[in-house]
Formats: C-alpha cells, structure tokens, sequence
C-alpha cells in the first residue's frame, strides 16, 4: 500500500532538493527522518516536515504502523515562478526568478 504527501509552492530552489531528496530513497522512515534531521540544509526542513505528514496520513488514514514504513519515492519538483525585476543603469532592468518547489513524498510499506 502506498500513502502519499505533497508540500506546495516552498520557497526553495528545486535543483538545492534533489540530491538530498535521492539520498533518502528507500531507506525506512527513521533513518531518512535523521538525515534530514542533521542536514544543514534548507531543503532537509521541508523534507522532513513532508516525510513526517506523509507518516501521519499513513497512521491516521491507511491504519498502517509507521515503522514499517520505506520511502518509496522522494521528489522535488518545480512550481512556479514568481518574476521580479533588479534595477540597472539608464532605467532598464534585469529580470529574476524567484523560484518555489513542489516537494512530494510517497511511502510503502512493502505489500
């Protein structure tokens, strides 16, 4: 059985979440929850934010026991954009892009 979680529009880079979101592939939920626990980086807090909600829905909505548990899959995806503009010389302007992220985790618990 297969529970899922998805975080929307965080305000994170979704290149800076992937190599930690492909570290935690197919470990259990524990061991993945202290890798994003001890990572300095911003995308481990929004990782494990979402592995802990994916949990809950599995505890709370499939009666499943959250030890049994393995991360199945762990993506960062893009959301949108938001569009802003930096201030040059002689009135014209250089564009940004703010980018978000869509951070979806689904867990199995092997059956």
């Amino acid at each position: 059985m297969e529970v899922t979680a998805i975080t929307r529009n965080v305000r994170l880079s979704a290149q800076k979440g992937r190599p930690l979101s492909r570290k935690v592939q197919g470990m259990t939920v524990g061991e993945a929850l202290k890798v994003t626990q001890f990572s300095p980086r911003k995308a481990a807090v929004v990782l494990g934010q979402t592995i802990q909600s994916a949990m809950a829905n599995a505890k709370n909505n499939a009666s499943l026991d959250a030890d049994a548990l393995r991360i199945q899959l762990a993506v960062f995806d893009e959301g949108p954009r938001l569009r802003r503009f930096w201030p040059r010389a002689r009135g014209s302007a250089s564009p940004i892009a703010r980018r978000l992220c869509h951070v979806k985790v689904v867990l199995t618990d092997g059956r």
